[in-house]
């Protein structure tokens, strides 16, 4: 892979290290926050610091990361606590009860910091979007290597937030999912979420202060949101997850580095591209996942339309034949009978024709014995359907048929097969239309009468 100019692993190497840990660290947690809806828990904790980080300088007159992170990471568990507790006591909305905790107790942080310590220096700009770019400053001597403190300490959390979710997967799964069944096997969904939602303020905290709050906020619910378009088994959730995550950190600095020179500036800020590379992966995620994209979910319900419009193209020729009237249709005919869109009309004919249901006549198309038998299917299962909504549903027979209509397109032959023996193997339906056979050797005016 070609490096940008200017690129130095000393620097640069630390720079996307940090990112990765940090968005790795959170997206293990958040796809928990994801699935038990307390997506904007991360957000609340980085804003709800700042009385921590007063108190610290207070408590310790000095601005030592030590005391400040302690400080911020009590009052960031405090954060959670009162958040759930408000939500449970309160009955409140998980999200106002968020909104509370951490508005109360950012205003509380900032009287304490103008009242009292107005001497220290927090800026607001670290906070948003922090300070990643300097981190390979910042060093501690590891094994012989001086190695950046703040990748020591994403790397201890991150290792913490993998062992936590692999001991404790079955509990974070059930309690995700279902609390209720939980408690009633004896798990105690309310420890694992607070241990959950205190590993979720350590976090947060760790890592606002070199990635800032945005980056942070982002790897929570983004990377996860993405795997969650991705797949429906909570394994590779995670899995995909924590890929999506270090991606959008290596894709991030490299886009930092290299996109504002196209447009004649030196460079931007790698945090907030680290969060945008991930939305960026969050939208690739969005229109091309195999689960709920948009594309398959437009390819899905195309098929659809046209399978159903199909069906009642071959349903309304073997009616007409059934009514003696045998003779071919048009696509015209099509748009108007059948209400069918010009091109859905030209592409189902098109694709019946090459697969053998319909064959040419003059200027339109009519039935092939491979579309006659697949018609009769079709109009078997509509007529059984209306005897048994009449039957056994107790409709009135003048109100069964668009049900029918739409029953008729996911009704196979085993289906059909129990419809007519809850019916008591009818002839007609209850317009006293005869009900088709399966079997193809019989006669469309007369089905139970064998062709001669």
């Amino acid at each position: 892979m070609m490096l940008p100019d200017g690129w130095l692993w000393e620097l640069d190497g630390w720079i996307i290290v940090a990112g990765m840990l940090c968005a790795v660290a959170a997206a293990l947690l958040g796809n928990f926050l994801v699935l038990r809806r307390m997506s904007m828990l991360g957000d609340a904790v980085s804003h709800a610091v700042l009385p921590g980080l007063a108190a610290a300088f207070l408590i310790t007159g000095s601005r030592h990361s030590l005391p400040m992170f302690v400080g911020a990471a009590v009052v960031g568990v405090m954060t959670a606590v009162l958040a759930e507790w408000i939500r449970g006591f309160g009955k409140v909305d998980e999200g106002a009860a968020m909104g509370v905790v951490f508005t109360t107790l950012f205003a509380i942080g900032l009287v304490m910091i103008v009242q009292a310590a107005d001497s220290v220096d927090l800026d607001p700009g670290c906070v948003l979007y922090g300070a990643i770019e300097f981190t390979p400053l910042d060093t501690v001597a590891l094994l012989g290597w001086q190695v950046p403190r703040v990748v020591v300490v994403l790397a201890v959390v991150s290792l913490v937030n993998l062992v936590f979710v692999m001991v404790m997967f079955k509990e974070l799964k059930l309690t995700s999912f279902d609390p209720a069944l939980a408690n009633t096997m004896g798990l105690r969904s309310g420890l694992v979420h607070y241990t959950l939602m205190t590993l979720v303020a350590i976090t947060a905290v760790a890592s606002f202060e070199s990635v800032g709050n945005i980056l942070v906020v982002a790897m929570f619910v983004v990377p996860a949101s993405a795997a969650l378009m991705l797949t429906d088994r909570l394994p590779w959730m995670i899995v995909l997850s924590v890929i999506l995550a270090a991606a959008s950190a290596v894709l991030g600095h490299l886009s930092a580095i290299t996109v504002p020179r196209w447009f004649g500036y030196a460079s931007t800020s790698t945090a907030g591209m680290m969060a945008l590379a991930s939305g960026a992966l969050f939208v690739v995620a969005l229109i091309f996942g195999p689960r709920g994209g948009l594309l398959v979910t437009l390819v899905r319900r195309q098929r659809l339309e046209f399978g159903i419009l199909g069906d009642d193209i071959l349903a309304y020729l073997y009616r007409l034949e059934e009514r003696g009237a045998a003779r071919s249709m048009t696509t015209q005919e099509v748009r108007y009978e059948l209400f069918g869109s010009r091109t859905g009309s030209v592409l189902i004919v098109a694709w019946y024709k090459f697969v053998g249901n319909l064959t040419s006549q003059g200027e339109g198309f009519r039935l092939t014995e491979k579309g006659r038998d697949q018609a009769r299917s079709l109009v078997r299962s509509h007529r059984l359907w209306e005897q048994y909504l009449v039957e056994q549903a107790g409709m009135a027979s003048d109100r069964i048929h668009p049900q029918a209509e739409r029953l008729e397109h996911y009704t196979d032959r085993r289906f059909r097969d129990e419809l007519e023996r809850q019916t008591a193997f009818p002839a007609s339906d209850p317009h006293g239309s005869p009900i088709p056979t399966e079997d193809s050797n019989r006669s469309i005016a007369d089905p139970e009468k064998p062709v001669g």
